[in-house]
C-alpha cells in the first residue's frame, strides 16, 4: 500500500459526487491525479485539453450533474480555456483540475517547464470559480468548494490549479471526505410579488411562456404552469426538452422566425424563465415582446437586463413556477377560446416551413428521428444542418439529451458527444458535425476509436465552412477562407478502425442511419451534401452585417 496523496483525495471527492469518468491529457504536472483516477475510476485520454473540458461538460449535462477534466499547467491549461468559456456561457458544471509547477518556483518567471504568467488570472477570467492549492491540508476543502461552486445556480466551470509537489504530498486517509458544503439557498419571491405576477398572468387572454436553459430542471413546475394558464411555449435552444417537444403546446425554438414573431405580436403577456435572450435568438435584440412581461431567473443580474420586466422574480425556477401555477389555478385563467388552437397552428406551420426549406436534408432528419430512441443524446456542433434544423426539428424530450455548444464555438461537438456517450453507455448518442468543425479536433477520432462508445458521428461534408460560405455568397462579392481541403472520410475511418457508411441520396438515409444507430459501437456516417443536393433555402447565420441588406 502506498501513502495516499492528492490523487486519492480527488478520487474520494469525485466518488462522493457520483462521478465515475474523468477526461484529460496526462502530463508530468498532473501524473498523481491521473494515476489515481485511472486506477480507481475511469480515465479517458482525449487528444486535446479543450476536448477534455468539452467531454466533461457534456458528461455533466447528460447526467444532470458534474463533469471533471484534468489538464496540465501552462499550455495545457491555456488549451482548455476556450472550452471553459463554453461551459461558462452555458452555466454547466465542470470541475477543471489543472497542474502547476512546483510551489517553490511559482511566480518567479524562471522559465520552469510548463510555467506561464498568471495562470490563476487566466482561469479566473474563464471560470465561475478559480483557486490555487497552496497547502496540502487545504486541498480537500478547495476541491469541495470548487465542486459546490460548479453545481450552484447559475453555475459554471470551477478551476483548481494544484502545484505538482503538493499533489504528491501525503494526505490523511481520515480526511478523504468528499462531502460538499451545503449549497446556498436561493431567495424566494415574497407572497406579494407572486400574487401580483400571478394576477397579471391570470388576466391575460393570449399568454405565452419562453423557457431558457434555466428551466431545464423545472419541467414539473413548467408543465403545471402551462396547464393552469393555457399558454403556449416558446423555447431558446437551451430550453429545449424542458417540456417534451411532442407536447402540442410546445412551439419550440422558433421565436425569432416569422411564425414566432407573429405569435409574440398577438400575445398580451409573456412569462420568461431562465433565458438570456441571446442575440442570435432575438434578432440582435430587435425581437418585440409583449409589454406585460413576468421574468423568472436565479441570477439577479439577468432580471430586466435585455427586456424590461413588469414583475422580476428571483428564485429557483421550479419553485416559483409551481407557486405561480397554484395561484393562477385559484384565480382562474382568462385565456380566450381558440388560443390553444392558435398555438398549435403556429407550432405546425413553423415546422412545416422549415422542413420544406431544408429540401433533401429532411430525409436525414427523418432517418435520425425514426432510428433514435426517445432518450437518445443528440449532440450538435456548429454546422448548417445543426443550426438550421438540428436545433429546431429533431425532437428533444429531455433537456439532458440536448447537447450543443451554447457559446457558438465550432469544433466542440465530437468531444461533447464522447462525454455524453460515456455518461450513458447503454443509450445511443448521435453527433451532428460538419467537415470544417470536425477538422478542428480531428484527433478525437482516435479517442472515439479507443473508447468505442455507442456513438454515431454524422459528418455533413460540404467541403468547408458552409455557414460562412452562404453568408459570403449572400452579402459579399467573393469567398474568403471558407473552401477547405476535405479528407477521404472512408479512408480516414479505415485508418482509425471505425466502421464507415455514406449517404449520397435521400433513399440511402434511412438504412444507413438505422444500421449505424443499431450497432453497439461507434460509426462514422458521411453525408455527401453535393450528391444529396442543396437545401431549398440556403441557411445564413442570424448576425447583422452593417450596410448590407438582410
Amino acid at each position: 500500500m502506498t501513502t495516499p496523496n492528492g490523487g486519492d483525495l480527488l478520487v474520494a471527492t469525485l466518488r462522493a459526487l457520483g462521478v465515475d469518468t474523468v477526461f484529460g491529457v496526462v502530463s508530468v504536472h498532473n501524473l498523481p491525479l491521473v494515476e489515481a483516477v485511472d486506477r480507481d475510476l475511469r480515465f479517458v485520454p482525449v487528444r486535446h485539453e479543450a476536448s477534455a473540458v468539452n467531454a466533461a461538460d457534456a458528461y455533466g449535462r447528460a447526467r444532470g450533474t458534474l463533469g471533471c477534466a484534468l489538464t496540465s499547467t501552462g499550455t495545457g491549461a491555456g488549451n482548455a480555456a476556450g472550452s471553459l468559456i463554453e461551459a461558462l456561457s452555458a452555466g454547466t458544471s465542470v470541475l477543471h483540475v489543472t497542474g502547476q509547477i512546483d510551489s517553490a518556483h511559482l511566480g518567479q518567471g524562471r522559465g520552469f517547464i510548463h510555467e506561464t504568467k498568471d495562470q490563476l488570472g487566466m482561469l479566473t477570467a474563464v471560470s465561475a470559480y478559480a483557486a490555487t492549492v497552496t497547502d496540502p491540508a487545504d486541498a480537500g476543502r478547495i476541491l469541495r468548494e470548487a465542486a459546490a461552486a460548479a453545481l450552484a445556480v447559475p453555475g459554471g466551470p470551477a478551476s483548481v490549479e494544484w502545484p505538482i509537489d503538493l499533489q504528491y504530498a501525503p494526505q490523511d486517509p481520515a480526511a478523504l471526505d468528499g462531502a460538499l458544503p451545503e449549497a446556498p439557498v436561493l431567495p424566494e419571491p415574497s407572497a406579494a410579488e407572486l400574487d401580483a405576477a400571478a394576477a397579471l398572468l391570470a388576466g391575460a387572454r393570449r399568454p405565452l411562456v419562453w423557457a431558457g436553459g434555466g428551466a431545464a430542471r423545472a419541467g414539473a413546475g413548467l408543465s403545471a404552469l402551462l396547464d393552469a394558464l393555457g399558454a403556449g411555449l416558446l423555447t431558446s435552444n437551451s430550453g429545449r426538452g424542458a417540456v417534451p417537444e411532442d407536447d402540442v403546446r410546445v412551439v419550440g425554438n422558433f421565436a425569432s422566425g416569422p411564425t414566432g414573431r407573429a405569435l409574440l405580436a398577438e400575445a398580451d403577456a409573456l412569462l420568461s424563465v431562465g433565458t438570456h435572450f441571446r442575440s442570435n435568438e432575438t434578432g440582435d435584440y430587435g425581437l418585440q415582446l409583449p409589454t406585460a412581461h413576468v421574468q423568472i431567473d436565479a441570477d439577479p443580474a439577468a432580471l430586466g437586463r435585455v427586456y424590461p420586466a413588469t414583475h422580476a422574480l428571483r428564485g429557483d425556477a421550479d419553485t416559483v413556477l409551481t407557486a405561480l401555477a397554484r395561484r393562477i389555478t385559484e384565480l382562474g385563467a382568462a385565456t380566450e377560446d381558440g388560443w390553444g388552437e392558435r398555438v398549435r397552428t403556429a407550432r405546425d406551420s413553423a415546422r412545416a416551413a422549415l422542413r420544406d426549406g431544408i429540401g433533401p436534408q429532411a430525409a436525414v432528419m427523418d432517418a435520425l428521428t425514426a432510428a433514435l430512441p426517445r432518450r437518445a443524446v443528440i449532440a450538435r456542433d456548429v454546422t448548417v444542418p445543426s443550426s438550421s434544423w438540428g436545433n429546431r426539428l429533431l425532437p428533444i424530450h429531455d433537456p439532458r439529451d440536448n447537447v450543443f455548444p451554447r457559446g457558438g464555438g465550432i469544433g466542440q461537438g465530437l468531444g461533447m458527444g464522447i462525454g455524453a456517450a460515456l455518461a450513458h453507455p447503454e443509450r445511443p448518442t448521435v453527433v451532428m458535425a460538419g467537415d470544417g468543425g470536425l477538422a478542428v479536433h480531428l484527433g478525437e477520432l482516435l479517442t472515439l476509436a479507443q473508447e468505442r462508445p455507442r456513438l454515431t458521428l454524422v459528418v455533413f461534408n460540404d467541403g468547408g465552412y458552409g455557414v460562412l460560405r452562404n453568408m459570403q455568397d449572400r452579402y459579399f462579392d467573393r469567398r474568403s477562407g471558407v473552401d477547405l481541403f476535405t479528407p477521404d472520410f472512408e479512408a480516414l475511418a479505415a485508418a482509425t478502425g471505425l466502421p464507415y457508411r455514406r449517404i449520397s441520396s435521400e433513399e440511402e438515409a434511412g438504412p444507413q442511419i438505422r444500421a449505424a444507430v443499431e450497432s453497439d459501437g461507434p460509426t462514422l456516417v458521411e453525408v455527401d451534401l453535393d450528391a444529396l443536393g442543396p437545401m431549398k433555402n440556403p441557411f445564413t447565420p442570424p448576425v447583422s452585417v452593417p450596410g448590407r441588406t438582410q
